[in-house]
């Protein structure tokens, strides 16, 4: 079983009192639940790391494992199988076996916030676990920004002004030591819903980055 990748991450971290406070709530409501700040989860060395916005109540905040049971798992780890980057289409549970490959899942913000909206200060809080991950990357890699906040936390892990790297849906920005920033739409149920994103339009995203990865291979 791949274990979530915790050395540039404290899983129990109560730095956002907000964030704390709906956590030791939320513990005593769904004592089964995760209810604390969900790790990285993926390949150590992975040159392919997929940023999202935060965990889900019902979801990675129940599991402890980005993306497994939210909704917008279900298209993420179905693509992700589908370009060689999981073993499994399907992330069900923790300790349901499944790998990544050259790929690594990770959040803007490491804990559920409440109605999934992190305020500016939670945002900036949390992005020094981020940063930290992201520097700490050895080799040219591909970054997926799943939304606009996303978009922003990894330009801000980087020291770079937001003002100069507009999101878009499909867009690639150059960073800093060879790195690459890829923008998509969030694989929300909203998004997906109302089709504003579609599966082609996401694995369109994956496509791009597969070659990418291959150029700085």
């Amino acid at each position: 079983m791949a274990k979530p990748i915790t050395k540039v991450f404290d899983t129990h971290c109560t730095r956002c009192p907000r964030l704390a406070e709906f956590l030791s709530v939320g513990k005593h409501e769904y004592p089964a639940y995760h209810c604390g700040p969900v790790a990285p989860f993926g390949d150590p060395q992975a040159r392919l790391i997929i940023v999202g916005l935060a965990p889900g109540f019902h979801g990675a905040n129940a599991t402890g494992r980005p993306f497994t049971g939210d909704y917008a798992g279900i298209l993420l780890y179905d693509t992700l199988y589908r370009y060689g980057f999981a073993t499994a289409p399907t992330s069900v549970s923790i300790s349901d076996g499944l790998q990544l490959i050259n790929a690594r899942i990770t959040n803007a913000v490491k804990c559920v916030p409440p109605e999934n909206k992190p305020t500016p200060a939670e945002i900036a809080q949390c992005n020094e676990y981020l940063k930290t991950e992201l520097q700490s990357l050895s080799k040219p890699s591909v970054m997926l920004a799943l939304g606009t906040i996303a978009h922003g936390a990894v330009l801000k892990a980087f020291a770079l002004k937001v003002g100069n790297y507009k999101f878009s849906h499909g867009a690639e920005h150059d960073l800093p030591n060879g790195h690459v920033l890829l923008n998509s739409y969030h694989c929300s149920r909203y998004n997906t819903n109302t089709r504003r994103l579609t599966e082609t339009m996401f694995h369109q995203v994956f496509e791009r980055a597969q070659s990418l990865l291959m150029k700085m291979a």
